[in-house]
């Protein structure tokens, strides 16, 4: 098994080491270059690789520093987005090797167009896409895309550990709770969650078998959910549900 750290960065980023046992790493998705540095000479690791979700700036910032420091750096990104100094570019299907354990890269497009996600070691690196409580929004991707990436994140063992890339999980919950306002799951995540955060303690990992019980962006083929967004909806479909929950949170 794997060590998973967080690095934190701008004011709700999230960047994800990953802890070899013997004092190498790998890192996910680092907006900025300074707190990863500081983390490495403060816990005396060699960085080895990065693996990048999405182009967004605030995933891939980082990156021409950290290749400046260490230049055999080698940096696994999605073939489809523009990111500079890509030594492997992967698309869905394809495989990654992260210090003996095997990951599948996974394509969810929604956020970006050409999103995608690492699931190994039971461990989920999803980026922008699922986020506890809520999902990315759709600045390129359709509803369609955006819908089946995540049913095809929700298809993953129960137990898989979410490392999604920002502490959304409180604002999230709040419209959570509008949408499905009598869901008892629900309201004791909010419970736990503030105590969490009044002691500075991040909600994230979360696992997808939490998310499939309040997460709202992967119940739409729930009545309750249905039900929220009936007069936004333009049929019941669980697509046209969850587009109108998305409309919905994006006005919130």
């Amino acid at each position: 098994m794997l060590t998973i750290k967080s690095i934190p960065a701008f004011n709700d980023n999230y960047i994800w080491l990953i802890h070899s046992p013997d004092n190498h790493c790998v890192v996910v998705d680092p907006g900025d270059a300074t707190p990863v540095l500081a983390f490495l000479e403060q816990e005396q690791l060699e960085l080895d690789a990065i693996l990048i979700t999405h182009h967004h700036h605030d995933h891939i910032g980082g990156i021409s520093e950290l290749k400046r420091r260490y230049p055999n750096i080698h940096i696994v990104a999605p073939s489809a987005e523009p990111i500079p100094g890509v030594s492997q570019s992967v698309d869905d299907g394809d495989q990654v090797e992260i210090f003996g354990e095997r990951f599948m890269v996974l394509g969810v497009p929604g956020h970006t167009a050409g999103h995608v996600a690492y699931v190994g070691d039971g461990k989920l690196f999803c980026g922008d896409t699922l986020f506890s409580a809520g999902c990315g929004r759709l600045f390129e991707g359709t509803p369609e895309q955006m819908y089946a990436s995540l049913q095809k994140l929700s298809a993953l063992p129960d137990e898989t550990e979410v490392y999604c890339a920002h502490e959304y999980t409180s604002s999230n919950l709040a419209f959570a709770l509008v949408a499905e306002q009598d869901n008892p799951h629900l309201q004791r995540y909010r419970e736990e969650v503030s105590r969490m955060r009044a002691q500075g303690i991040s909600t994230i990992p979360s696992t997808l078998k939490q998310e499939k019980l309040i997460n709202p962006f992967l119940r739409c083929d729930q009545p309750s959910i249905k039900k929220s967004v009936a007069n936004k909806a333009v049929n019941d479909s669980d697509v046209e549900t969850f587009a109108a929950l998305r409309r919905w949170k994006d006005e919130f």
